[in-house]
């Protein structure tokens, strides 16, 4: 009987293990707003990772979060590392690119609760009197995130909080909030 039990088990693990190894190896989260502001107030939102405090999902997450900013106040090459509670981990973005007033990539690393890098755009295209602002975030999964991915959508939880984001960052350029 015991023998049998053991083989069952083997061959769960083997049909999970298949069904894990056909996922796909990349995921992307991808949300889109129409704000009422111009794309230029959007995108100095954006670039001057200061001002995140006024709209990012996280921030509000951990009121008591470390920050610690460098390079330049804005643009290229400035970066932002953060060590917070459970919810927001720690990691650092850095901006790569900076289109103004189009388009801004960021490289966003997670240091913990699990360590990825994810490439980041914020795209900034005028639409009637306003800004469509578009976030997308871009992963890899290796065996164990493709697991993961099986009983945690990262478009749903992630997605809701670019969801979140996104409608304060729409508050904070119409209101012109800085620093």
């Amino acid at each position: 009987m015991w023998k049998w039990i053991g083989l069952g088990l083997v061959g769960v693990l083997a049909i999970l293990a298949v069904v894990v190894a056909v996922q796909p190896g990349e995921f992307e989260v991808k949300r889109s707003l129409v704000m009422q502001a111009p794309p230029a107030a959007v995108f100095d939102q954006v670039q001057d990772f200061r001002n995140w405090s006024h709209w990012s999902p996280w921030e509000k997450m951990d009121s008591s979060m470390q920050k610690h900013f460098s390079g330049p106040p804005s643009g290229v090459g400035t970066s932002y590392h953060w060590v917070g509670n459970d919810q927001v981990g720690e990691g650092k973005m850095t901006i790569t690119r900076a289109d103004a007033p189009s388009r801004i990539d960021i490289e966003l690393v997670f240091v913990e609760p699990w360590q990825a890098t994810n490439p980041t755009a914020f795209t900034f295209a005028p639409e009637g009197s306003g800004t469509r602002v578009t976030w997308s975030m871009k992963g890899k999964s290796n065996f164990v995130g493709k697991a993961f991915h099986l009983v945690m959508d990262m478009d749903k939880v992630v997605g809701a909080d670019f969801e979140k984001g996104l409608a304060s960052l729409s508050h904070a350029a119409s209101v012109g909030q800085a620093h």
